[in-house]
């Protein structure tokens, strides 16, 4: 690596660390158990990690756990908890892919460590775009949340103290399942790169546009905005933006061409606007998905203030 690139990490984990503390308080560590922070990466970036791999000790992995088949269609969660039993908080991990692909074996080094770190993590399943249109995919959300309520001691989660992380499409509807006014009371929601404004997002198309964003919204909604306008508001994480709404974890990527940076900007200073807790996060050579590369230094910045705020939200 040149040093010209590792002036830049150093700098974005500065500029990282900063919007932490303004996003949450100086401060924001102190309530956490010390037990939990020893547990937490040490330092941002690792080139040892970036080299052989992020390690992540071993935990107890469940798959294929139906938890509703509506209209006959099977949902399945992969559960990742400790190895050592307990209770623990509950952190509901939703996958991206437009609406109309993705899996919960989807980021699965991501759910193994944090069900190290101390949790239950839920990687759950929805119906997909076009045979299924919104809100089918927010109604499976929040039959899941359910599920996870109900079986809450059998998979030792404490469900006083559950959050919700989506990617993409999935940041969206872990925002919208949170932000409903009717949801289960959850403590923080995490959202990389997803999207805030749908009508926003039909009308701003990127350039060059291979994934087709009309497309893509018109089978996850019905049509477009002009057809469908009261569809493309349910569907808008912004649409829901009031005071009292779950601290908020945006991530994002500077150089992502679907969702960009200024939409998570605007998103960010509506939520603080409304008196709530948001802290946004940019990693300014990122662009869609760039954590996918689990032991990237991107991933590796993120995860670092990604498990400090969960731990800040579960423990404040």
């Amino acid at each position: 690596m040149s040093c010209l690139n590792l002036l830049q990490l150093l700098k974005t984990q500065e500029q990282l660390a900063t919007k932490m503390s303004e996003g949450l308080g100086a401060n924001y560590l102190a309530q956490v158990p010390t037990q939990l922070q020893s547990k937490m990466r040490s330092q941002p970036f690792s080139f040892v990690d970036a080299l052989i791999g992020i390690k992540t000790p071993k935990v107890r992995h469940t798959k294929g756990v139906i938890f509703a088949q509506p209209d006959g269609v099977p949902l399945s969660m992969e559960i990742y908890r400790p190895l050592q039993v307990g209770q623990y908080p509950g952190i509901v991990v939703l996958y991206g892919g437009g609406w109309q692909s993705g899996s919960p074996s989807n980021n699965s080094e991501f759910n193994r460590y944090l069900a190290a770190q101390g949790y239950t993590v839920f990687a759950i399943d929805y119906r997909h775009a076009p045979h299924y249109q919104f809100p089918a995919q927010l109604d499976d959300v929040q039959t899941a949340l359910a599920f996870i309520q109900q079986q809450a001691v059998k998979y030792e989660t404490d469900v006083t103290r559950l959050a919700l992380i989506g990617r993409s499409a999935g940041g969206l509807l872990a925002m919208l399942a949170a932000y409903q006014q009717n949801a289960l009371p959850v403590k923080a929601v995490v959202s990389y790169y997803g999207p805030f404004n749908l009508t926003q997002a039909y009308q701003e198309l990127p350039k060059p546009d291979p994934l087709n964003v009309r497309g893509v919204l018109s089978d996850f909604l019905g049509g477009s905005p002009e057809a469908v306008p009261q569809q493309y508001h349910l569907a808008s994480p912004a649409s829901y933006v009031t005071y009292s709404l779950p601290p908020t974890l945006l991530v994002h990527g500077s150089r992502d061409p679907l969702v960009p940076l200024y939409w998570a900007e605007d998103m960010h200073n509506s939520l603080q606007a409304a008196g709530n807790i948001s802290a946004l996060l940019e990693i300014p050579w990122g662009k869609h998905s760039f954590d996918a590369v689990f032991k990237g230094f991107g991933n590796q910045l993120v995860l670092y203030h990604t498990e400090r705020f969960l731990a800040w939200a579960f423990y404040d």
